[in-house]
């Protein structure tokens, strides 16, 4: 089987599979058609309809039919098996893979634990940029029990996300436990639902909570992963077991508030909007800056600009003076 790499599936998406549809509606396409250009055969370049007619006749899914001089095209069935089952089957192998150097590397990972050069690590260690992920991705390996995440706001890489689909799958079959924390505005992001939906799906737990917090990862109550300060591309790796305790306790008194992320009832959904709402009024009572209270809240400063135009609205207020004045006239504090 040839190997199809993504710069072959974008061109069969965007000129083969279209070439494919004009040939069903026209009855084929003819040979001598100007678009074909040159084949390529005697090293000049061939032109994109040419190789995407190419790729159509190598997946099975165009004919040239001597008698008609046309290309004609075919039935996509088994083109499925041709390309699909070989990759998935690729992919179920690299997982397995995958999963048995996991399993090895945690192995060796909790020996080095038990011996006198684990002690000289530290209980802090900084980790920068680069290093983080790597670092993440062993931690997440080695992991037995639990892990405990916490991500605020929203911006998380779609790719990020789908990376964490399978290492967090991965950890799930083993029989560990996750629970993760987001912001009530994570519900807005696609790519955060269908993460949810895989993870929950397999046993994770995922809440989410209107209150701003700060990035923790904590494996097995053994290690925590948090910032450190406001330079995200820096973390810090705790070991030592008072602070990781102490961390841990902070996560579960969110956690206790939190609300669930699979729930999809209308009353759920109206008490999430009424605490977004009461942190938006706290956020302009304690006076912060717009892009400091977007960040509280997860969203973008655009969105956020909408909650106080709601609220604006919703007190009758043209401006945010008048719309300041008549908080404090009917003496709201937003923890109503």
């Amino acid at each position: 089987m040839a190997a199809y790499d993504a710069q072959d599936r974008q061109l069969f998406e965007k000129v083969a599979a279209p070439l494919y549809e004009e040939m069903l509606a026209g009855s084929g396409l003819p040979a001598d058609d100007p678009r074909l250009g040159h084949d390529g055969t005697d090293g000049e370049p061939a032109s994109t309809v040419r190789r995407a007619l190419d790729l159509l006749a190598e997946l099975g899914l165009a004919r040239l039919d001597p008698e008609t001089d046309r290309w004609l095209p075919e039935d996509p069935t088994s083109s499925v098996a041709r390309v699909v089952s070989p990759l998935g089957r690729e992919g179920a192998r690299l997982l397995e893979e995958s999963a048995a150097w996991s399993s090895t590397l945690a192995t060796l990972g909790q020996a080095w634990r038990r011996t006198p050069q684990a002690a000289d690590v530290g209980p802090f260690t900084y980790l920068r940029a680069e290093a983080i992920e790597p670092f993440l991705a062993a931690l997440v390996a080695e992991c037995q029990e639990e892990a405990l995440t916490a991500q605020p706001q929203t911006g998380r890489d779609p790719k990020l996300l789908a990376v964490g689909i399978q290492r967090d799958t991965a950890l799930l079959e083993r029989g560990a436990r996750i629970r993760t924390l987001y912001q009530h505005s994570a519900r807005r992001s696609s790519a955060t639902r269908e993460y949810v939906a895989e993870v929950t799906a397999r046993g994770a737990e995922v809440r989410t909570l209107d209150e701003f917090f700060n990035r923790m990862i904590v494996i097995d109550r053994r290690v925590a992963l948090i910032p450190s300060g406001d330079d995200l591309s820096v973390a810090l790796a705790v070991r030592e077991p008072s602070v990781v305790a102490y961390l841990v306790d902070v996560f579960e008194r969110s956690w206790a508030r939190a609300r669930p992320f699979t729930s999809r009832s209308a009353t759920m959904l109206k008490d999430i909007a009424a605490e977004q709402r009461a942190m938006t009024l706290r956020m302009l009572i304690e006076g912060h800056p717009d892009p400091v209270s977007a960040k509280r809240l997860g969203v973008s400063p655009r969105t956020y600009a909408g909650y106080v135009a709601d609220l604006k609205h919703e007190f009758e207020a043209e401006t945010r003076f008048q719309l300041g004045y008549t908080i404090g006239q009917r003496g709201l504090s937003g923890e109503e």
